[in-house]
C-alpha cells in the first residue's frame, strides 16, 4: 500500500526530466569537429564525462571542500575527460571549452516531461531537487518550457545529493516534514538516499538515459512508493 500522497514533488533533473546524453552528444560532436578531432566517438566522450559525475560526488562529500556549483565541477570533469581522450585542454580554444561546458544548460526534456509536470502542478507545488545550479536550471526551463514553482537543489542547500542535507534542508525550506516531500527520480541510488531521510519516492523509468545500457545503479533496490513509465503517468496517478 502506498503512503499518503505528498504535499510537494521535488524532481531530479538530469536523466529524469531531461535527456542529458542526447544533448551532450550533440554539443560534443560539434566541439570535436571544430577542434579537428572528429574521429573521437562523441557518445563515448559524453558517457565518460557523465560517469565521472558519480566519482566526483563521492570525492566532493569526502573532501571537505567548500561548496562550488555544478558548473565548476562539470568544467573540472570536462578537462579530465579531454585528457583521457588524448586532448590537452591548454592546446584547445578556451572559449570553445567553456561553451561546451554549457551543454548542460541546453538539454532537451523527455517527450512526457513538460506536459506531465504541467499537469502535476495543477494540484501540487513542483520544484527541482537537483545538483544543478540555479542558472543552469533557469536556462533549461526557459529554453524548453519547463514550469517549476521553485528552483531548489544543491546551490540552495549547499549540499549535493546523496548527502542527507540535500534532501532534509529542501524539506525544511518548504516547511515540510520529510515524508511530505516526494523525490521524483530515475536513479535508484538517489531515491534510496532520499528514502533513508524519510522522503516519499517516485521512480520514473528512463531506459534510454544511458543509450539503452543499464544505468550504473540499476541493481539497487527498486521498492519505491510509486513506479511509473513517465512523468505523465505519475501525474495521471496523482491528479485525481
Amino acid at each position: 500500500m502506498h503512503r499518503p500522497l505528498p504535499k510537494v514533488f521535488g524532481f531530479d533533473v538530469f536523466g529524469t526530466v531531461v535527456d542529458w546524453r542526447a544533448g551532450v552528444i550533440r554539443d560534443v560532436t560539434q566541439f570535436l569537429a571544430d577542434a579537428g578531432h572528429g574521429a573521437i566517438d562523441p557518445a563515448q566522450f559524453a558517457d565518460a564525462w557523465r560517469l565521472q559525475y558519480l566519482t566526483a560526488m563521492a570525492a566532493y562529500s569526502a573532501s571537505g571542500r567548500g561548496f562550488v556549483t555544478l558548473d565548476i565541477l562539470h568544467y573540472e570533469m570536462l578537462e579530465d575527460t579531454l585528457r583521457r581522450f588524448g586532448l590537452e585542454p591548454a592546446s584547445l580554444d578556451p572559449q570553445a571549452i567553456r561553451d561546451l561546458n554549457r551543454a548542460w544548460h541546453r538539454l532537451d526534456p523527455w517527450p512526457d516531461a513538460v506536459a506531465g509536470i504541467e499537469r502535476l502542478r495543477t494540484r501540487y507545488p513542483v520544484v527541482t531537487l537537483t545538483n544543478g545550479n540555479i542558472q543552469m536550471m533557469l536556462n533549461m526551463a526557459r529554453r524548453s518550457g519547463l514550469q517549476w514553482d521553485a528552483l531548489l537543489g544543491a546551490e540552495v542547500t549547499r549540499a549535493y545529493k546523496p548527502m542527507p542535507e540535500a534532501y532534509l534542508r529542501t524539506a525544511e525550506m518548504l516547511g515540510l516534514a520529510p515524508q511530505e516531500l516526494c523525490l521524483v527520480a530515475s536513479h535508484h541510488a538517489d531515491l534510496a538516499a532520499a528514502r533513508a531521510c524519510g522522503l516519499a519516492t517516485a521512480f520514473i523509468a528512463r531506459p534510454l538515459e544511458f543509450g539503452g545500457l543499464p544505468a550504473p545503479d540499476a541493481s539497487a533496490s527498486q521498492n519505491w512508493d510509486w513506479a511509473c513509465q513517465g512523468i505523465d503517468e505519475l501525474a495521471e496517478i496523482m491528479v485525481l
